[in-house]
């Protein structure tokens, strides 16, 4: 049996939530619902036009969420990034070891001032992110830990280290260890913006292919270059095992290896979509790593991201956490009845 159900690697971010007006990112001059990298100078200047705008201070980073939601749920985690030796690198260092997730942050030298990604939250509940990368843009293969691949279920890739040539290095070499070890992997293609600009890394990753892909309607339209959602899902059988593609108010669609199930969507007031495809990961790779099929994994994945949208910020409480695990257990005790 494995030590860990998921080992990820991704960007160690923290993220700065605001509540904006459309007209603020117009103002701004920030293009709306993509990820922007950005830097430290751009950064600041961002914050002194945001100063006075109520936030929310949480550590996050795509890959972090998804673990973070994994290890709530009651999975087994790592996770390999990269922080500054400042106060923020200090507050994600304690956010993985109070929450119990394992990591080999502190057997690497802590240089540069950690990222961070203001999160800006419109009243239609789209996101737009303006990432500072900082020391996590040096994130590379010296950061990785095979040992902890090794002894993983899954090796789970955070899509964002394709924009860093050190990053995208370090997730070739964690997959092709991940296959040596006959570890299954999984990778989120995050944004349409990492598609757009750095494609080749991805399908550097993705080799001949990948057991489990993540993404969003819209990013699975622009990976596979077609312009309707039945024509992408035979292109991305192509290239992945099996897969899950969210769709926000409609759902999700799952497929198996063999056939593909539309997963409904729980309804809820959105409020933020933070960190909704991350949970949804995150919770679907817990289901899976603790019995569920893929479609029962793909339903609790989208009861946790009807949680996450329903409130402000990127992760859910305690209260929330317990909720979804109540659902499980209702819905797998309804799925041997039925059996």
């Amino acid at each position: 049996m494995k030590e860990y159900n998921v080992c990820g690697i991704g960007n160690a971010l923290v993220d700065l939530d605001f509540e904006v007006s459309v007209a603020t990112l117009e103002r701004l001059h920030i293009e709306k619902g993509l990820m922007t990298l950005i830097d430290e100078d751009k950064h600041h200047q961002l914050l002194e036009e945001l100063d006075g705008v109520k936030h929310l201070r949480a550590c996050g980073g795509s890959a972090g969420n998804t673990i973070y939601t994994l290890q709530q749920l009651g999975g087994k985690s790592f996770y390999s990034c990269k922080i500054g030796n400042d106060d923020a690198g200090d507050f994600f260092y304690r956010d993985l070891a109070t929450n119990g997730i394992h990591t080999n942050i502190l057997d690497q030298p802590r240089t540069g001032i950690t990222g961070k990604c203001i999160v800006l939250v419109t009243p239609d509940a789209d996101r737009t992110m303006n990432t500072f990368l900082g020391t996590t843009a040096e994130f590379s293969r010296f950061n990785l830990s095979e040992a902890a691949i090794k002894n993983s279920e899954y090796l789970y890739i955070e899509g964002y280290l394709v924009a860093s040539a050190s990053g995208c290095e370090a997730a070739i070499i964690a997959r092709n260890w991940a296959d040596e070890h006959k570890v299954k992997t999984a990778i989120s293609l995050s944004d349409p913006n990492m598609i757009k600009y750095f494609r080749s890394g991805f399908d550097a990753i993705i080799q001949n292919q990948i057991d489990i892909l993540f993404c969003n309607e819209q990013e699975a339209l622009l990976f596979t270059n077609t312009d309707n959602l039945e024509a992408a899902q035979k292109e991305l059988k192509k290239i992945a095992k099996t897969y899950a593609i969210t769709l926000g108010s409609k759902g999700a669609v799952v497929y198996n290896g063999k056939e593909s199930n539309h997963i409904l969507a729980y309804k809820v007031k959105v409020v933020d979509t933070v960190g909704a495809g991350d949970v949804f990961a995150g919770a679907f790779l817990y289901g899976l790593t603790n019995g569920s099929s893929y479609f029962e994994a793909g339903d609790l994945a989208s009861f946790a991201a009807s949680k996450v949208v329903a409130k402000f910020g990127p992760r859910l409480n305690q209260q929330e956490i317990t909720e979804v695990k109540e659902n499980f257990v209702t819905e797998l005790e309804k799925e041997k009845e039925l059996a």
